[in-house]
């Protein structure tokens, strides 16, 4: 007998998670989870504690109480989150490498399938390939970003507002790019304080000041 979808394991599961920085309550406590074909925007204003959020669910950051599991493990600060790809607000390239160098470097890292020249013509950066990531403007280094994020197998994505910094163009981009993964069965986290539009999936929200 086939597992119905409520009896396989989320992708992400949180169970009274907490933070709290000099006993001050940040957020929680929070009870959630998302499973495959899933996304979850967080949303709040400066200081509700999304970016926070985001690290204690990739375990960057230990959780005050609670627990996160993804993939069913466990996940802190000694059990950093295997399955699932982070983009946080730095680029996470290295700015004296070119953008089909940086890309290259995360194809052999991820073992991706994808060629690197595909994922930059995919966000736009075709013709980009010898430039040097310090060159490049805010937009393109978001571009560059998310070329990252394609080369990653991981079916879990926690994207710290993944609309910053682009245009319109850009936006679409990463709505398509969530769309496309939620499709494929990952799933999606995202982070956003603007009134940007949601990719066009079933969403679900979760709002940290309410």
């Amino acid at each position: 007998m086939n597992p119905s979808p409520t009896d396989a394991l989320p992708l992400l599961e949180c169970r009274g998670l907490s933070f709290s920085r000099n006993e001050e309550r940040i957020f929680g406590p929070l009870d959630f989870r998302l499973d495959a074909g899933e996304a979850l925007m967080v949303l709040g204003g400066n200081g509700a504690g999304k970016s926070t959020l985001l690290r204690v669910l990739a375990g960057l950051l230990a959780a005050g109480e609670g627990e996160v599991h993804v993939g069913g493990q466990l996940v802190d600060q000694g059990h950093l989150a295997r399955g699932c790809t982070f983009l946080g607000h730095l680029p996470g390239h290295k700015g004296e490498l070119s953008t089909l160098e940086n890309l290259r470097f995360t194809a052999a890292l991820q073992a991706s399938n994808l060629p690197p020249e595909r994922a930059l013509a995919e966000v736009g950066l075709a013709g980009f390939e010898d430039n040097l990531a310090r060159r490049l403007s805010a937009g393109q280094n978001k571009r560059l970003s998310l070329a990252r994020l394609r080369l990653s197998p991981a079916p879990l994505w926690l994207l710290d507002e993944p609309y910053a910094n682009l245009d319109l163009d850009g936006i679409a981009l990463v709505n398509r790019l969530i769309a496309g993964h939620l499709a494929q069965g990952g799933a999606a986290l995202l982070t956003t304080h603007g009134a940007y539009a949601a990719p066009p999936v079933p969403i679900r929200t979760l709002d940290l000041t309410a």
